[in-house]
Order: C-alpha cells, then sequence, then structure tokens
C-alpha cells in the first residue's frame, strides 16, 4: 500500500508552526493506529504541537480522526434521555460516584465508562473495586440492560472506542506531552463522543492538585471542549472548578467510598454535596429536567436506593464492609491556630506512596490505603489534634508518605489569609 502522506513532512510542518490539513490529519491518526507511524515519530509530532499548539479547527479534525479509529457506542435503543459527567480529575474527586446514582433516580440514563487512577490522581474504577464481588468489566449488552433498568452503569471503556487516542495517551505519558490543551481536549471529547451520551457535564479543575493548576488554562481547556461537543452535536456546558485543597475528607478508594455512601445518605462534606448537586443539576437541565429538585433526592433515599441498585447490578454487595488498612499513622498539629493553606497536591502523591494509586498503568493498588483529613482550610485547630491519619497495608510505605507532605499545611494565627483558591465553582461555560 503506497501512503498519501509522509509523516516526517506533518512532523517538519508542525514544527515550523505550520497548520495540518484535515486530509493530513485523517490519514496521521489512520497510520498510526494500523502502526505505519512509528512511536518516535508521533512523539515528536505530539511534542511539536505542545509546543506549537493547533488551531480550532485542527483539534476538531484531530479529535473526529479519533473518533473514527474505533467504533461508536448507539443508546438510540434506550427509552430514556442519556448525560453524562467527565472530570479532568484532582485529589479526593469521588463525584463520579454519588454523582451518576443521584442523576438515575430521576429517570435519566448515566452512560459513564471511567478509568483508572495513574500518579496522584485516582481513580473511579479503582475506588469501585474496593466493594466486594463488584466489577469493571461489562459486555455491551449487559451495559444498555443496566443503563435500561438502573439507569447508571459506572464501568471500563472497551478496547474499541477510539483507540488511537488509547495508543496517543500512553506515548503523552511517557514523553513529558500531557499537559498539552489540544491533546488534552480531543483525547477526552473523541473518547465521550464515542461512547454515544447525547448529553455532557465536564468539570474542569485548576489549581494544586489539578494537571492545569492556572485558572486560565483551565477555562482555555474548558472552551475547547465545549466547542467540540457542540460542534459534534452532544449538548455541553462546563464547570470550572477549584482544586487547589483536596475535595471532602477521604483520599484514597475505600475511604472514598465510605464518603461518597455519606452523601447519598444526605450527609458528607459540604464541598462534595455543593459539586455533585451543581453537576447534577447541570445533567438534568441538558436532560430536559431543569427543576429538578436534586436536594430531596440525597434526603429521601431515592439517591441511596439508586446507588445500591447500580452497585449490585455489576456484582457488588453494597453492605459488605470495605477493606481497612492494617497500619495507620497520625500526624498531630504543633501549635494553636488557623489551617491557612492546605495545597492538594502533596496529599495526592502521599496517597499514591501509601499503595492508593500506582505509577505503571499494570501496577494494583491497595484498596485500604489512603488519608483521611481530620481538618479542613480554614479550620481552627489546637497544638495536638490529629491533622490526618495515613492508611497502608506496608508500614515501609509511610517514610516516603510523610516526604510528600512536607509543607502540606500551614498553620497560622486568626486573621491571617487563607490560601483556599476562592469559591469551588468558579464559573459556568457553555
Amino acid at each position: 500500500m503506497v501512503e498519501r502522506h509522509d509523516v516526517v513532512d506533518l512532523i517538519r510542518s508542525k514544527r515550523d508552526r505550520g497548520e495540518l490539513a484535515t486530509d493530513e490529519i485523517d490519514w496521521l491518526i489512520d497510520a498510526y493506529t494500523r502502526g505505519v507511524v512509528a512511536d518516535e515519530q508521533m512523539s515528536a509530532l505530539a511534542m511539536a504541537i505542545f509546543l506549537n499548539g493547533m488551531l480550532p479547527r485542527e483539534i476538531k479534525d484531530l479529535t473526529l480522526a479519533m473518533i473514527a479509529s474505533g467504533e461508536r457506542m448507539d443508546f438510540s435503543s434506550i427509552p430514556k434521555t442519556t448525560t453524562d459527567k467527565h472530570s479532568t480529575g484532582g485529589v479526593g474527586d469521588k463525584i463520579t460516584l454519588p454523582l451518576a446514582p443521584l442523576v438515575a433516580a430521576f429517570g435519566a440514563a448515566v452512560p459513564q465508562l471511567s478509568g483508572r487512577g495513574l500518579g496522584h490522581t485516582g481513580g473511579t474504577l479503582d475506588k469501585l473495586e474496593s466493594i466486594p464481588g463488584w466489577r469493571a468489566k461489562l459486555s455491551n449488552e449487559e451495559f444498555l440492560a443496566q443503563l435500561e433498568s438502573v439507569g447508571a452503569v459506572i464501568a471500563a471503556a472497551g478496547a474499541g472506542l477510539a483507540p488511537a487516542d488509547g495508543k496517543l495517551y500512553a506515548l503523552r505519558d511517557t514523553t513529558g506531552t500531557v499537559e498539552c490543551i489540544p491533546l488534552i481536549a480531543s483525547s477526552i471529547m473523541s473518547k465521550k463522543i464515542a461512547e454515544g451520551t447525547a448529553n455532557l457535564v465536564l468539570d474542569v479543575k485548576f489549581g494544586s492538585g489539578a494537571f492545569l493548576p492556572d485558572p486560565a488554562r483551565g477555562r482555555e481547556l474548558a472552551e475547547t471542549m465545549v466547542r467540540l461537543g457542540q460542534d459534534a452535536g452532544v449538548g455541553t456546558v462546563a464547570l470550572l472548578t477549584n482544586m487547589q485543597t483536596p475535595l471532602g475528607y477521604a483520599i484514597g478508594n475505600a475511604n472514598e467510598v465510605r464518603e461518597s455512601v455519606e452523601v447519598l445518605a444526605g450527609g458528607g462534606p459540604a464541598d462534595v454535596v455543593e459539586l455533585t448537586i451543581a453537576l447534577a443539576r447541570e445533567m438534568l437541565a441538558l436532560a430536559g429536567q431543569p427543576d429538578a429538585d436534586v436536594e430531596s433526592a440525597l434526603r429521601d433515599g431515592r439517591a441511596m436506593d439508586s446507588w445500591r441498585a447500580m452497585i449490585a447490578a455489576q456484582g457488588g454487595d453494597p453492605d459488605a464492609a470495605l477493606p481497612v488498612a492494617r497500619e495507620t499513622h497520625v500526624i498531630l498539629a504543633d501549635r494553636d491556630g488557623i489551617l491557612i493553606d492546605q495545597p492538594a497536591l502533596p496529599y495526592g502523591i502521599a496517597a499514591w506512596r501509601l499503595g492508593a494509586g500506582r505509577a505503571r498503568k499494570e501496577d494494583p493498588v491497595d484498596h485500604a490505603a489512603g488519608i483521611d483529613l481530620h481538618v479542613k482550610i480554614g479550620d481552627a485547630v489546637r497544638a495536638g489534634q490529629p491533622l490526618l491519619t495515613m492508611h497502608t497495608s506496608e508500614p515501609a510505605r509511610f517514610e516516603r508518605a510523610i516526604e510528600a507532605l512536607e509543607g502540606a499545611w500551614t498553620i497560622g494565627d486568626p486573621g491571617d489569609p487563607v490560601n483556599d483558591g476562592g469559591p469551588l465553582i468558579a464559573d459556568r461555560i457553555s
């Protein structure tokens, strides 16, 4: 087969700040999927894009080409409106767990294809696998049946959805090109559009625990993804949300499930509840229910019933005891005062080092490992009061986790400025 383009020409073009034509992008992604374009060539092109960017038209073409590299799911047989959410990830971000069943309680269908954690950000599937019996892998038939009967599915994406993105994502992770807005936007949106949802709400994070800490960069990513979704005929809005400090009190896997169940029972941390409610309102508004009283569904048990049905449908026991770590280590406050700084990133790294995360995609996780915070930014503390408890099954992990927490909090005096990054929800982009 004679190829219609030469990848070296495309690399040179982006290196020299040129524009790739639609046909060139279509060929590039197809050729990379077929193995004609080598990893080292795609790495060079990814770095050129990282350094020089892409025009909106190029990003759209890249997204459509990655969708075309695989199959698309079809929910037209489901007599419910589909609406989904995607978060760019952070520390303590367990929002999918209470959100999916909450939205499903109103008769919408939530086809949540989720991933696993890598590095300091946790994965939704890892959290749910803390529940005895629960399984992430479903056949297409099982997925559709559960979506129709229960309304919410949280499952692993099949290899057939945007396979080009899978190849490129793995390459970006090892070549320092993850934080590239054209590549991030096309990666996320190719999978979500291929997933087949009719509506999508994006939770785009900024701050210490986000992979794009700068709010301006977060906004640019949100605007790019909203445009891609709308151009593809998917109802899309984005919330720009604050990840300067950890979300909730639990960071890990099993402990984040426990905290999510608290939210579903009508309690839970105020920030987790606020964001869950805000995203649920957006998802239901796109699904044609702008006046849905989502708070009442948390209070009256409907969301909890939906959660139990969702977990049971995937083989899990919603009443089973969750894993508990064999070893704990408590860190105490060294003075009286106010907690004025609590940057999220060190806590994510510490939880990872305790075993809650993975360095390589094939690594196992310790579902019981993680961190429970006892105070949040702005709280008054007393000397000797517990600030946090670390959990792990391997006590040798404590040393490096403690090292990661160097500078992870500052206790100041009343009246000192508090570095909380501002409101939890900074803006809405549509």
